[in-house]
């Protein structure tokens, strides 16, 4: 499947995971099967939009933040989309935090 179908699959696990649902009742709430919702998450199934869109919804994540700042092709670009889509799971002060020390080693690896 592609790498965008990955990376959102990854998002939805992340942001399910977050809101403490199994997918089971992440399925009910979005009205989808529960298989489906599995499949969407290890990227499997390349889902509609309308299908991400009701997941959204189930999440209460607004839809554009599944896509946000996706990021395909080159190896660096992959782990660069790891590296966003781990900081992107973590409650936003530990963000902050995350991002203070990226600025902090690389500034020390500059000098």
């Amino acid at each position: 499947m592609s790498d965008i179908a990955k990376i959102v699959g990854e998002r939805v696990r992340s942001y399910r995971n977050k809101a403490g649902f199994s997918q089971d009742e992440l399925a009910e709430k979005a009205g989808l099967h529960f298989t489906y919702i599995g499949q969407v998450e290890r990227g499997e199934k390349n889902a509609t939009l309308e299908s991400i869109a009701k997941i959204a919804r189930a999440l209460q994540v607004p839809l554009e933040v599944l896509f946000e700042n996706i990021i395909t092709g080159s190896a660096d670009n992959q782990i660069a989309a790891k590296g966003y889509s781990l900081i992107s799971s973590l409650p936003l002060a530990d963000q902050k935090a995350l991002l203070d020390l990226i600025k902090l080693i690389v500034a020390y690896k500059n000098t």
